[in-house]
C-alpha cells in the first residue's frame, strides 16, 4: 500500500503494476515527449550552429552544454531533494520551452549568429544539471518500491523511442521550415510534457517530514556522507562510474573509427548501432513486463563482467555481420545492467537522499564519462582499436569485479 497526494490531500492507494498505472503512464508520456524534444533540439542546435559559423565553432557550441552540466550536477541533486522532483521538472521543462521558443522567434526574424545559440546551449546545460537528478528522484514518488525495475524498463523504452523518432522529426522540421521551425517543434514537445507533469499524483514519503533545511552545502555534504556510509550505494556508485568510463568511449568514438579501419562504412556503423539499440530495447521490454529480477546485485555484477568481455571482443570480429551480433549482445547486457543500476540506486537511497544520490551517479555518467571521447580517439590514433577496446573492457570489467567483491551490493535485492 502506498499513498499519493494531490495538492495537500493524501490518499492511500493500492500498489499496481507500473505499466498499468495511469499515474506512471502520465509520467512516461511526459518523459517521452521531453526526450523526443531533446533530440529535436540537439539536431536543430547543431544545424543552426553549422549554418552560422565554421565547423569548429559549431562543435564548440554543441559541446558547451557539458560544462554547466558537469559543474552544477551535484548542486542539482540538492535542489531536487529540497524542493521536490515534480516541482523541479515542471520548472525545468517550462524554462526549456520558453528558451527554445525565444530562439525560434529570433531566428525567424533575424540572423543573430552564434551568440544566442551559445547562450542557449549554456542555459540547457545548467537546466539539465537540475533536471536530471529530479528525473532520477521522481519514480520513487509515483509508484511502489516494488515497481522500480519495471519503471526503469519503461524509461529505457522511452529513450529508444526518442532516439528513433527525435532526429528524423528534427530533420523534417529543418527541411520544411528551417531551424526556426525545428526549435519551435522542440519547444512544443517540451510544452506537451507540462500538463502531464502537473497532473501527476506524487506520493509523500515518511522522510519528507524530517527533510533537512540547512544550507545547500550541508545538504550536499550530507548526501555524500550518506553514500560513503552505505554498504550498497558506495560500491554501486563505483560500479556505475567504472562502467560508464569504460563503455561510452568505445561505443561512441571507437565504433566509428573501428568501422573506418575495417572498411564497413557509415552503413556498417548504422547496423552495429541498430543492433545495440535493439538489444537494449529488448532488455528494457523484458524488465517492463517482468518487473523484478531476483538477486539483482549479483546479476548486475555478473552482467558487468560479461558485458566487458563482449566490448573487448568487438574490436576483433572478422566482419560487420558478426559485429552486429556482438553489439546486440552488448545492448542486451548493458540494458539489463543499466536498469538494475537505476532501480537499486533509487531503492537503496531513501526518499530524502534520492536526488543527491542520483546527481552523484549522473556526475560520472554525464559529466566525467564524455571526457573520454577525445581520449579514446587519441589513444586509438596512437595504439589502434584493439588495445584501446581491451583497455576499456578492463575498466568495465573492474566495475563488475567491484560489485562481486562488495558483499552488500552482491547480496542486494530489489523490493518486492
Amino acid at each position: 500500500m502506498t499513498s499519493t497526494q494531490t495538492g495537500t490531500e493524501t490518499v492511500p492507494v493500492a500498489e499496481r503494476a507500473a505499466h498499468r498505472d495511469p499515474n506512471v503512464l502520465r509520467w512516461l508520456g511526459a518523459y517521452a515527449s521531453s526526450a523526443i524534444g531533446d533530440n529535436v533540439y540537439y539536431l536543430a542546435l547543431s544545424w543552426a550552429a553549422v549554418q552560422a559559423g565554421t565547423p569548429a565553432q559549431a562543435g564548440l557550441v554543441t559541446a558547451l552544454s557539458a560544462v554547466p552540466r558537469a559543474v552544477l550536477m551535484l548542486g542539482g541533486g540538492v535542489i531536487a531533494d529540497r524542493f521536490g522532483p515534480r516541482r523541479v521538472l515542471i520548472s525545468s521543462d517550462a524554462v526549456r520551452c520558453a528558451a527554445v521558443l525565444a530562439v525560434a522567434v529570433l531566428l525567424l526574424v533575424s540572423s543573430p549568429g552564434l551568440w544566442p545559440l551559445a547562450a542557449l546551449a549554456l542555459l540547457f546545460g545548467a537546466v539539465d544539471a537540475v533536471m536530471m537528478p529530479a528525473l532520477g528522484a521522481l519514480p520513487t514518488r509515483i509508484t511502489g518500491r516494488g515497481q522500480l525495475a519495471r519503471v526503469h524498463g519503461m524509461r529505457g523504452l522511452a529513450v529508444r523511442l526518442a532516439n528513433v523518432v527525435g532526429a528524423p522529426l528534427g530533420g523534417l522540421g529543418v527541411a520544411l521550415g528551417g531551424t526556426a521551425a525545428a526549435f519551435g517543434l522542440a519547444g512544443l514537445l517540451f510544452a506537451a510534457s507540462l500538463p502531464l507533469l502537473i497532473a501527476l499524483r506524487v506520493g509523500k514519503q515518511p522522510e519528507d517530514d524530517a527533510r533537512a533545511r540547512g544550507s545547500a552545502w550541508s545538504d550536499l555534504t550530507g548526501g555524500l556522507r550518506h553514500i560513503r556510509g552505505h554498504r550498497v550505494l558506495r560500491p554501486l556508485i563505483v560500479v556505475i562510474a567504472l562502467s560508464d568510463l569504460g563503455f561510452v568511449g568505445p561505443l561512441n568514438v571507437g565504433l566509428t573509427l573501428l568501422a573506418d579501419e575495417r572498411g564497413w562504412g557509415a552503413g556498417g556503423v548504422g547496423w552495429v548501432l541498430a543492433g545495440f539499440g535493439t538489444g537494449a530495447g529488448a532488455a528494457s521490454l523484458f524488465l517492463t513486463t517482468r518487473g523484478r529480477v531476483p538477486r539483482a546485485g549479483l546479476v548486475l555484477s555478473v552482467s558487468g563482467v560479461v558485458g566487458a568481455v563482449a566490448i573487448g571482443f568487438l574490436a576483433f570480429v572478422p566482419n560487420a555481420a558478426t559485429a552486429v551480433a556482438v553489439a546486440l549482445s552488448i545492448g542486451l547486457i548493458s540494458g539489463l545492467n543499466g536498469v538494475l543500476c537505476g532501480a537499486l540506486l533509487q531503492a537503496e537511497s531513501g526518499g530524502v537522499y534520492v536526488g543527491r544520490v542520483t546527481s552523484v551517479a549522473n556526475f560520472f555518467s554525464l559529466g566525467v564519462a564524455p571526457l573520454t571521447f577525445p581520449l579514446t580517439g587519441a589513444a586509438i590514433g596512437l595504439w589502434g582499436t584493439g588495445p584501446v577496446f581491451v583497455a576499456s573492457a578492463l575498466v568495465c570489467g573492474l566495475g563488475g569485479a567491484v560489485g562481486l567483491c562488495a558483499g552488500g551490493l552482491r547480496r542486494a535485492e530489489l523490493p518486492r
